[in-house]
């Protein structure tokens, strides 16, 4: 296997972590003994097949993680897969607190660094949810039958961002807040508007 080139950027990034950069340079060992190429994007390493993004560096206070873009249908052979929140879709972590932990699991890292290539090698895709496939939340229903020319909006924008309106308002524990976020929400609905569009 030839040697990787480094990305300038990467290097910079690593140079820059204080808590994990001991920790990144191994990994990025790990990541560079592989046929994927190192890039940076959304201000992290990124390592690409062919340019579709497969592995993402990831630093956090109290831990580090490898994010695998389609973790979701990768082979779980440690069990050590994390999905982040139940609304995450097709990514997966592999969490790591200490540059000890990482030297230890280094077989089962390499491993799943190598279970990531296949899977984007065959082509497969994780099969995303439909909008439909989501909780309405009854606030924002009871809101359309009020208002029907909101339900009308709704249905014409976007599916990603029905969801995030969706999500948004079901995430809140509390009726009295689902019912704010409604209400915070109805103009931007009605004028087409995603949640964090101005």
């Amino acid at each position: 296997m030839p040697e990787q080139e480094s990305h300038p950027k990467v290097d910079a990034y690593i140079e820059r972590q204080d808590k994990w950069n001991e920790s990144f340079k191994l990994l990025r060992t790990l990541l560079q003994e592989t046929e994927l190429t190192e890039d940076y994007k959304w201000m992290h390493p990124c390592y690409t097949l062919k340019n579709k993004n497969v592995v993402i560096v990831q630093d956090f206070k109290h831990y580090c993680a490898l994010l695998f873009e389609k973790g979701a249908i990768m082979e779980d052979r440690y069990k050590t897969l994390i999905q982040q929140t139940k609304n995450v879709q097709a990514a997966r972590q592999l969490r790591f607190e200490s540059l000890d932990e990482i030297e230890q699991r280094k077989e089962e890292i390499k491993w799943y660094i190598d279970e990531a290539i296949r899977i984007e090698k065959s082509g497969k895709k994780v099969p995303m949810k439909k909008t439909e496939d989501f909780e309405m939340p009854v606030e924002l229903q009871n809101k359309f039958e009020e208002i029907p020319e909101l339900k009308e909006a709704f249905d014409k924008l976007t599916p990603g961002r029905q969801r995030q309106y969706m999500l948004h308002i079901g995430q809140a524990k509390r009726e009295q807040t689902r019912q704010q976020r409604v209400e915070k929400y109805v103009d931007h609905i009605l004028a087409g508007k995603g949640m964090n569009d101005k």
